[in-house]
């Protein structure tokens, strides 16, 4: 009998022990305080283009593929997210909106929010101060270093073990940001005519960054009548006006009349370029060279 319960209690111990080693291989042991709890690149999702860019350029190989809602090409203010966009809305950690009412937001934050309640959402326009509502905030070089900023925070509050990674990110592209800001500043010194047509009011923030006049030739958001498109080339021709900006997103019929009627040109720039330090290089140099 002894002997039995020796045994028993024997087989016990090695049974304990046996499960003690699987749960050891299964249950992750708890990371020190500051430490990463896995090696899975954070998963972002952002509503516009050159956010993606920012985030990019901030969290490198510490975030996963950038899901872009509104894509190349596309209108944000009447764009609507396809089926594989939303799934990688529910399977992401962060969100990066633009935060200054672009349309597409005010359509669809709030389901968003609902398809993924634990995702961290990061209003990049917070310390933004407006213009008139408009919402292209990220066209002013000056603004796009206050979004980079907020987009460390949230990376780093996601990811607090790389905190330092990112805020040095941060700083080589705001420093980046601070020379194409000054590049652009002197080239517009040595531009005669700071008047400049636009066929929707995208630039309002670069005009005032650089001490710039935009008129828009669209007419609150709709296509011009022709007494507003004939009112249009009398400015442009009271202003000596020599550049029309459009952008791809947008039929250019209107902005074609009044360049054709004037002879003025055209510059094609998308507002929501991918690349966006060369984007604007280039509008500066096409404006400068055509002012």
């Amino acid at each position: 009998m002894i002997k039995y319960k020796y045994n028993r209690c024997l087989w016990l111990i090695i049974i304990t022990v046996f499960v003690l080693v699987l749960l050891a291989g299964v249950i992750p042991v708890r990371a020190e305080v500051g430490a990463p709890l896995s090696e899975e690149k954070i998963g972002v999702v952002v509503t516009i283009i050159p956010l993606a860019d920012f985030v990019e350029q901030v969290g490198k190989d510490k975030v996963g593929e950038v899901t872009v809602m509104v894509p190349s090409g596309a209108n944000p203010h009447t764009y609507e997210p396809t089926p594989v966009q939303l799934k990688r809305i529910s399977q992401a950690q962060l969100y990066v909106k633009v935060g200054s009412g672009v349309d597409f937001e005010l359509a669809w934050m709030d389901k968003i929010r609902v398809i993924n309640k634990e995702m961290l959402i990061c209003d990049s326009s917070q310390g933004i101060k407006l213009i008139n509502q408009d919402p292209h905030i990220w066209l002013s070089p000056r603004n796009a270093k206050i979004m980079v900023q907020n987009i460390y925070q949230a990376l780093a509050e996601i990811d607090p073990y790389s905190r330092e990674y990112f805020e040095r990110n941060a700083i080589e592209f705001i420093k980046n940001l601070d020379r194409l800001d000054e590049e652009i500043r002197i080239q517009f010194i040595r531009m005669e005519n700071k008047t400049f047509l636009s066929y929707h009011p995208s630039w309002n923030y670069f005009a005032k960054d650089y001490s710039l006049i935009q008129l828009a030739i669209e007419d609150e958001g709709k296509e011009p009548s022709a007494a507003y498109l004939a009112h249009i080339i009398d400015q442009a021709r009271t202003y000596h006006i020599s550049i029309i900006l459009v952008s791809p997103q947008f039929n250019i019929k209107s902005a074609e009349v009044v360049a054709k009627e004037i002879g003025i040109e055209i510059i094609v720039i998308d507002p929501l370029s991918q690349d966006y330090i060369k984007n604007l290089k280039k509008l500066a140099d096409e404006m400068v060279g055509n002012g």
